[in-house]
């Protein structure tokens, strides 16, 4: 990643972007927004963001282990948003195993999701996906 270029592909640096809802200086203003943050939390394993991102009525499905293991377990490649509705975002998360195989590269995976977020009290949270 270019260092002035912020994980979720905005084109603006981490610290102007997502940073600034990662350390809760700013509430993300849309549900792409949070979205966006979402993905650079994965790719700086700020698991205790995901977890307060995810509305209540679903955190006992993501568990802070499993979402850490998942976090560092990936090289996170790129972000693609497909389409962005009011509270539903499309994307796909480029990524790859870490293997312990030098001699072996991993393929490229995609996450494709369409993800429903919900906004409360002035704040977005991640509801769940439909994944593809």
């Amino acid at each position: 990643m270019n260092p002035t270029n912020c994980y979720c592909g905005s084109h603006k640096s981490f610290h102007d972007c997502c940073e600034l809802y990662i350390k809760g200086i700013q509430k993300a203003p849309t549900a792409e927004a949070l979205m966006r943050s979402r993905y650079s939390a994965y790719v700086i394993h700020a698991v205790d963001y995901l977890v307060a991102t995810t509305h209540v009525s679903q955190r006992k499905f993501h568990s802070e282990k499993d979402i850490l293991h998942w976090a560092k377990n990936n090289n996170w490649i790129r972000l693609e948003i497909i389409a962005t509705a009011e509270n539903v975002v499309e994307f796909k998360a480029y990524h790859c195993e870490i293997q312990t195989k030098i001699d072996t590269i991993p393929p490229t995976q995609i996450h494709h999701e369409k993800s429903t977020f919900k906004l409360e009290n002035g704040s977005w949270f991640y509801v769940d996906g439909i994944f593809y």
